[in-house]
């Protein structure tokens, strides 16, 4: 007899199984495979253009939490919101060593993602990022100056990439939370 039921629950054992993988099978099917944006193009970045140096007296500093003695600078002339939705600037980082990092990036607010398009050489030129690339920003490290840039400048609730509140959000020091 204990055989018997050995044999019964290793059949049901096995047809349980079996269900199981037929039905994990059903949704993973066409079924469940709708095209949402059939009718929306793929996103296409457009070409940037590097802006003028920076210069020092139209800097505009903005807080990062954490920042370690670093002061962090935009440059509003070079401050662009593309038709594919990114918002160019320029970014200037003065390190509590004296070094000084100036950089073009881009910050798509859809997709919560930052490219480094160029970095600024001493001479005042420009050189291309070569190996530039759309990159997450790491909105838990609390030292991220794209973090702060992204929440509190280029994509508030108010208007994700809309020139005039991030112009307005740079001269106020940032859209905080909580009546800002």
């Amino acid at each position: 007899m204990s055989r018997l039921n050995g044999l019964l629950l290793l059949l049901l054992c096995a047809g349980g199984a079996s269900a199981g993988g037929i039905l994990e099978d059903r949704f993973k099917g066409p079924q469940f495979e709708y095209d949402f944006d059939a009718d929306k193009k793929p996103w296409q970045e457009v070409q940037a253009q590097l802006p003028a140096t920076p210069k020092t007296e139209s800097l505009r500093e903005f807080e990062v939490g954490g920042g370690r003695g670093h002061h962090y600078f935009l440059d509003p002339a070079s401050l662009t919101s593309g038709e594919d939705g990114v918002v160019r600037y320029t970014v200037v980082i003065r390190t509590a060593g004296g070094a000084e990092n100036v950089n073009y990036e881009g910050m798509r607010c859809t997709d919560g993602e930052r490219k480094i398009y160029a970095f600024g050489r001493p001479d005042g030129q420009w050189s291309r990022n070569r190996y530039a690339r759309w990159d997450p920003i790491d909105a838990r490290s609390e030292t991220s100056y794209h973090k702060e840039l992204f929440f509190h400048y280029f994509c508030t609730v108010d208007g994700p990439g809309d020139l005039k509140l991030i112009r307005h959000a740079i001269e106020r020091g940032g859209i905080r939370r909580g009546g800002d």
